[in-house]
């Protein structure tokens, strides 16, 4: 199975457009980019691949990036910046099952599998699939679970990719808090790869609206406002999860500019073989 970060960064992107803080400036002297968010899934057994998110950068990721075209793909929410690039499916696909999560969302009150069968109804070879959250799916010879998390105030899930051949495992935890269920803590534990959403350090709690929280025994905010995990708590988590290997992604141009591209903080392009 091999793992390749197609999109790394926030909704804005870095560098961000427009922007000439130091860290957009750093990512532009080192050439390198985090687009908003997708990672692509090769099953090197079957041939197929499996794309999580549809980055509103899609065109620009596959025309950079080398990696094949999805045979299917998975949505984790409706935010922009994980959904919009499934218009790209234009002219593109001859048939793409599109899996997403049937729950009822109170807030928008229809499930995340029918935002997509509703704002995408003109692409008639796009096939949505609904199911249950944990439930286990076959998709492109891997099974996959999508998993609730904490992304308020909308349904947000995140996602388990297993082979069931090799037993290579990748965890993703979706845009989410610190404060995801202990059955979801469960479902992502002992992955070979863990892919956590950590937008900003801890100490940019300071600027939001809200603070911080999920503290840990030191005071730091594992948690940025209420709906994304900090830098330290993305660590926590993979700690707790016992990941072999760690990629902190969803990132924003917030990070200065001499902690934005150290270890573990991933950037484009990054390919793993689990």
């Amino acid at each position: 199975m091999r793992v390749t970060l197609l999109g790394t960064g926030d909704t804005t992107g870095t560098p961000t457009v427009g922007c000439d803080c130091a860290t957009c400036e750093r990512a532009r002297e080192r050439g390198v980019e985090r687009s908003r968010f997708s990672v692509h899934v090769e099953n090197d057994r079957t041939g197929e691949a499996l794309l999580i998110d549809f980055s509103p950068d899609f065109r620009h990721q596959f025309l950079t990036q080398d990696v094949p075209l999805p045979d299917a793909a998975l949505v984790t929410h409706i935010h922009f910046d994980h959904l919009d690039g499934l218009g790209n499916a234009y002219r593109l696909f001859d048939d793409l099952p599109v899996h997403a999560t049937d729950v009822v969302d109170p807030v928008t009150e229809e499930s995340v599998a029918d935002t997509i069968r509703r704002k995408y109804d003109y692409l008639d070879r796009v096939h949505v699939h609904g199911h249950d959250p944990h439930e286990r799916i076959r998709v492109c010879g891997l099974d996959v679970r999508f998993v609730p998390v904490d992304h308020p105030p909308l349904l947000c899930y995140g996602v388990v990719v297993e082979d069931p051949e090799t037993g290579a495992k990748c965890s993703l935890t979706g845009d989410t808090s610190f404060g995801m269920p202990a059955e979801t803590r469960s479902a992502l534990a002992d992955p070979d790869l863990l892919l956590a959403d950590a937008i900003v350090p801890a100490s940019s709690c300071e600027h939001h609206p809200l603070g911080g929280k999920h503290h840990d025994e030191s005071g730091v905010p594992r948690t940025f406002g209420s709906k994304h995990m900090t830098r330290e708590g993305a660590l926590d988590l993979a700690a707790e999860l016992d990941a072999d290997r760690t990629r902190l992604v969803h990132l924003a141009h917030f990070y200065p500019a001499d902690e934005a591209f150290a270890e573990p903080l991933a950037v484009d392009g990054e390919t793993y073989d689990l």
